[in-house]
């Protein structure tokens, strides 16, 4: 099976094409320290070719919700450090994922400062998440140009800082309704000035962090992880087969590791506008290794990799429920189930203590 064969990736040789995709599992400490647990976590998911990590704030600014990690002070680099020497001592390759989540936060998360976005747009029909329960989303306050300026430093930083911390290479999160997709989309950027009123404009926050996450740590480390058709998070594109494409091409240009593409599923009727396959229609308009991403099993991602498309499939709850998934994929082995009930927050339980074959 092609699933099984090693691949090059950036400066990488993978043993397989699985991929253990980002998930947010919030088991850092209340300063964004990983623990103990989440080196283990990591370590017994090895066997993936390539493991990326849950998202990473890149500042204090960053963060949207309660206990999730960061990459911008010294104890948590050096929280990473155990966790990347360990990944590797198993063999394993590792990239960081650098996040802001924009509008995606609360104040409560945030000791009182307010959301920032591309747009004074708050985010209506859901709620958050916060220690002190489920809240209704505030009006995030609007980035000036220049505080845009300071938080594409904040993610070379963030890159850099990923880079002493032992990681691969970074993924930038601009998918799901965070900080970057907030710029890409219409629903969220009502800007009239140089990122906002067109596609190259609604393009250009994606692409000067891309350009400068490169500058930090240099060619082939350096990926990015889009949704052009979810609309979590109020996300709605006005037309993305248009605006995506463009991106893609410019991307195209940039000496990049990987396009990661989730697959979102969507309400046709509502959106006829939208791409029925994201990989497919995106993934042609690149040379870039494209990573597949969104509800793949074995035989469908078999299946994508057989097109030629997509080089990598990538698995979040399997991956969570089963560290060695590519020995149970080879031994067509039964899978265990993830526990909805504790994939966020907690201590051990649904996240270190899912069982391997040989238990």
């Amino acid at each position: 099976m092609i699933l099984f064969e090693p691949i090059k990736l950036g400066n990488n040789t993978l043993k397989n094409r699985m991929v253990m995709a980002p998930m947010t599992r919030s088991r850092a400490n209340v300063d964004g320290i990983v623990g103990d647990a989440t080196l283990l976590y990591y370590t017994q998911r090895a066997s993936a070719g390539l493991i990326i990590s849950e998202a990473i704030n890149i500042s204090k600014q960053a963060i949207g919700s309660p206990l999730t990690p960061g990459l911008y002070t010294d104890e948590q680099i050096t929280a990473w450090k155990k966790v990347t020497h360990a990944v590797h001592e198993k063999g394993g390759v590792i990239y960081a994922q650098l996040w802001h989540t924009g509008r995606v936060g609360h104040s409560l998360v945030k000791n009182g400062a307010q959301p920032v976005s591309a747009s004074a747009l708050a985010i209506e029909g859901q709620q958050h998440f916060t220690l002190e329960g489920m809240k209704d989303y505030e009006t995030p306050s609007v980035l000036s140009v220049d505080e845009v300026k300071i938080i594409v430093q904040d993610y070379k930083q963030a890159a850099i800082n990923a880079i002493e911390a032992g990681f691969d290479g970074v993924e930038l999160h601009a998918a799901f309704g965070y900080l970057p997709d907030q710029f890409l989309a219409a629903s969220a950027n009502q800007r009239t000035d140089e990122y906002g009123g067109t596609n190259e404009n609604r393009n250009r926050f994606v692409l000067e962090i891309m350009q400068e996450l490169i500058a930090a740590i240099g060619a082939n480390k350096v990926a990015i992880r889009i949704s052009p058709t979810s609309t979590y998070n109020n996300i709605v594109h006005q037309n993305p087969i248009e605006q995506f494409s463009l991106l893609v091409s410019e991307l195209d240009k940039m000496p990049l590791a990987y396009i990661h593409i989730m697959n979102v599923p969507f309400p046709a009727d509502k959106f006829p506008e939208y791409p029925t396959n994201s990989v497919e229609t995106f993934g042609v308009l690149t040379q870039h290794t494209i990573i597949a991403n969104c509800g793949y099993t074995k035989e469908t991602g078999e299946a994508a990799l057989e097109k030629g498309i997509a080089k990598l499939i990538s698995y979040g709850a399997l991956f969570l429920a089963n560290p060695d998934l590519p020995k149970r994929f080879e031994l067509n082995a039964p899978l265990n189930q993830p526990d909805r009930a504790t994939m966020y927050g907690g201590k051990e339980e649904g996240y270190i203590d899912y069982p391997f074959l040989e238990q």
